[in-house]
């Protein structure tokens, strides 16, 4: 058995006027000037209050972003529409559940293709590394719904616990409705509930823009273009992302993505492990690649429908790429594919299997025990094989306990040294007991 270890490794100014002579007595002069005093730092304070009590916090600069503390304060961004070119930064985890007895405001508006009420987030907001949980959202009509609904500029750092969303038309995603060359980064949803009618995904609905290092699961489903992370793509990007999410829709309907339609459109170093279900053009990773391209990536998911079915793959048309891409034939239950490559469950837990991948920058695997994963999922306790962190992590972190010569030479101890200090200790165990359990 071959076991790749895992890698252990942002006033007021006063000028002087000239002397003039008053016939004022001194104490009568002093009380004018106390008066004026007053009333001038009275009109200012009151002038400034606002700006100094929005948000949380911050001027919304990108040196000085507007500070997120709360629900409320989210719940804000929404109902100001001058604010959504400015920059956020998460500064707590937030509960949505609070705000059940306040209407919640999506942030960006989009009212269909053309309308002058158009309006994107155009700013950036970081996460922070925070989570949002219980985002609820039900809608009767409208084109775009998410927590951001229609976004231009910069999300990152971000994630969603057990988002609900029930809306039938177009663009549904628990993270952005519509992404419109804006960029998701760093971004997650656990948990997502989501039930849509067209371009539904758990993190994005219709992409235009970019997606890296992100991830989802739960359970969407849909009518046409569906996908466990993202709906449609069209001239967008999909990179170093995956799915767990179980899929069930219509026609294009896949574990990862709906569909691709433009020749931009590039999905790359990716994956899908939920179950699909389907009508038509229904595939483990892509219901159907209409144009673009795809390269290293595969799905393990088992996949049923009724017309263009694939284990990777339902449907390609038109000019595609797709290249070094696999699906498990055996989890599948999909002997067949309109492109990629079929491999038993062995095989596709074998690095062999995956020549041309980048298993010392983007993947890792632990053979004979799980299929590759993305390196950025591996987190620092999860020192040996098999993934998670379990006790096989902890005997050998015990193993280096207070080891005193850790270095480059020696891996920083196996990789125990987490802040490269030079010895394990207990600043090295509270990160092993954080990350104790958790999976990837």
């Amino acid at each position: 058995m071959y076991n790749m270890p895992h890698a252990a490794g942002l006033l007021w100014h006063f000028r002087p006027t000239a002397k003039k002579l008053s016939l004022l007595p001194p104490y009568k002069k002093n009380h004018k000037f106390i008066i004026v005093l007053l009333t001038t730092c009275f009109a200012v304070c009151f002038w400034e209050l606002p700006a100094l009590a929005k948000y949380g916090g911050g001027s919304g600069s990108s040196e000085d972003p507007y500070l997120i503390y709360t629900a409320e304060q989210f719940n804000t961004i929404g109902a100001n529409s001058t604010d959504w070119d400015k920059h956020f930064k998460m500064m707590n985890d937030i509960d949505l559940i609070t705000l059940t007895e306040s209407p919640f405001n999506l942030i960006g508006e989009w009212d269909g293709l053309g309308s002058f009420d158009n309006k994107p987030f155009s700013g950036i907001f970081d996460g922070n590394g925070k989570t949002i949980s219980n985002f609820s959202y039900t809608s009767t009509s409208g084109y775009g719904v998410g927590l951001f609904r229609y976004v231009s500029g910069r999300i990152k750092n971000l994630g969603l616990i057990n988002p609900n969303i029930v809306a039938p038309d177009w663009n549904i995603g628990a993270l952005v409705g519509y992404l419109d060359e804006g960029t998701v980064i760093d971004c997650y949803v656990k948990g997502a509930d989501i039930s849509g009618g067209n371009a539904v995904g758990g993190l994005v609905g219709f992409n235009e823009g970019t997606i890296i290092n992100c991830y989802s699961s739960g359970r969407v489903s849909g009518d046409l273009y569906i996908g466990g992370l993202t709906g449609l793509v069209e001239s967008g990007t999909v990179m170093n992302s995956f799915s767990r999410a179980g899929v069930s829709g219509n026609q294009n309907v896949g574990g990862l993505v709906g569909m691709t339609g433009d020749e931009s459109s590039t999905i790359s170093n990716c994956y899908a492990t939920g179950s699909v279900t389907g009508q038509t053009n229904v595939g483990g990773l892509a219901g159907q690649v209409e144009r673009g391209g795809l390269a290293k990536c595969y799905s393990t998911g088992s996949v049923s429908g009724n017309q263009y079915v694939g284990g990777l793959i339902g449907r390609v048309r038109l000019a595609v790429n797709i290249w070094n891409c696999f699906w498990d034939i055996q989890a599948s239950g999909q002997p067949t594919s309109a492109d990629g490559t079929g491999k038993t469950t062995a095989e596709m837990q074998t690095v062999s299997t995956f020549a041309g991948w980048d298993f010392f920058a983007i993947w890792t695997i632990c053979e004979e025990t799980n299929y590759p994963v993305l390196l950025w999922q591996i987190r620092p306790a999860d020192l040996r094989c098999p993934d998670g962190v379990d006790m096989t992590d902890f005997a050998w972190f015990a193993q280096q306990w207070k080891q005193s010569n850790c270095s480059d030479i020696t891996g920083f101890c196996g990789g125990t040294d987490f802040d490269e200090s030079g010895s394990v200790n207990f600043f090295d165990l509270s990160i092993f007991a954080h990350d104790w359990l958790e999976g990837l």
